[in-house]
C-alpha cells in the first residue's frame, strides 16, 4: 500500500519537474516475473524507473539507507529491501531476496554495473543478474536510463530541475539460450550481451570494460581504457 501511496505523490512531482520520455515500454510484460536491468547513472535512478512502469519495482539497497527512521520509510516507499553488503554473504544474501521477488511474479530491478558510474562511461557487468535470471528462469528487460546524470550528478546535494531524461526498454533476453554453456562462461557471456544491449539503448554513453568504482580517486582518466563492446560471440 505504500509503495502505490508514494508513487501518486512522487509521480506527478517528477513529471512537473522533468521532462520524462519512455521508448519501448511494451516490452515490459504486464505480468509474470521479470529483471529490469538499468545503466546506473544517478540516485534518481531509482525513482524515475519505477515512475515509467505499471507494475510493483522492487530493489535491493544499502541496508544503512534503513538505519534511520526518517529515510527507512521513504525507502520501503519506493520499493527497496535492505541488504547488508559487507562480508562474504552479502551478494548471497541479495540473491535470495531477488529470487523471492521472482518467484512470487514481481518485478526485481537491478543495475549490473553494481555502483554508480562516477566518469560517463557505461561499465563491466557482474554476473549476479545472469546467475539471478538463470536460477527463475525470469526474463531480462535491458534498460538504457539517459539524462539522469543531469538531473543529480554524483557529489551534488541539490537536484537539477526541468532537464530531459530518456528511458529506454530493450527487447526480452532469454538466459536459457546459455543453458548448455559452462556456468561461468554462461554467466560473462549473458552478462556481456546484457551490457551490449544497455549501451546500445543508451546511445550517448561510452562503454569502459572495467568494473565501475565507487572512489572518485580510483577512476582513470586515460582514454586508452575505453572499449568497444561487442556482443558475445555465443549469443550471435
Amino acid at each position: 500500500m505504500l509503495y502505490w501511496i508514494m508513487k501518486g505523490v512522487l509521480t506527478p512531482l517528477l513529471r512537473g519537474l522533468y521532462r520524462v520520455r519512455v521508448h519501448g515500454r511494451v516490452n515490459v510484460p504486464r505480468k509474470g516475473p521479470v529483471i529490469l536491468a538499468a545503466n546506473h547513472r544517478s540516485f534518481l535512478d531509482s525513482l524515475f524507473l519505477p515512475l515509467v512502469v505499471g507494475r510493483r519495482v522492487t530493489f535491493v539497497a544499502k541496508a544503512e539507507y534503513f538505519d534511520s527512521k526518517k529515510t527507512a520509510w521513504f525507502f520501503r516507499g519506493v520499493g527497496q529491501i535492505p541488504i547488508r553488503r559487507e562480508g562474504g554473504s552479502a551478494s548471497e544474501g541479495a540473491l535470495a531476496a531477488a529470487t523471492d521477488v521472482l518467484e512470487s511474479g514481481g518485478v526485481f530491478a537491478i543495475y549490473p554495473e553494481g555502483t554508480r558510474t562516477r566518469d560517463g562511461f557505461t561499465h563491466r557487468g557482474h554476473t549476479g543478474v545472469a546467475r539471478l535470471a538463470m536460477r527463475t528462469g525470469a526474463p531480462i528487460i535491458p534498460v538504457g536510463m539517459v539524462g539522469t546524470d543531469e538531473c543529480q550528478p554524483v557529489n551534488k546535494k541539490l537536484p537539477r530541475l526541468f532537464r530531459t531524461v530518456n528511458i529506454r526498454f530493450g527487447a526480452p533476453i532469454d538466459a536459457a539460450r546459455y543453458a548448455e554453456d559452462t556456468e561461468g562462461l554462461a554467466l560473462r557471456q549473458l552478462t556481456d550481451e546484457l551490457m551490449f544491449e544497455i549501451v546500445q539503448l543508451c546511445g550517448a554513453y561510452e562503454y569502459q570494460d572495467t568494473y565501475a568504482t565507487k572512489r572518485a580517486e580510483d577512476v582513470p582518466t586515460d582514454i586508452a581504457h575505453v572499449a568497444p563492446l561487442q556482443p558475445s560471440t555465443a549469443a550471435a
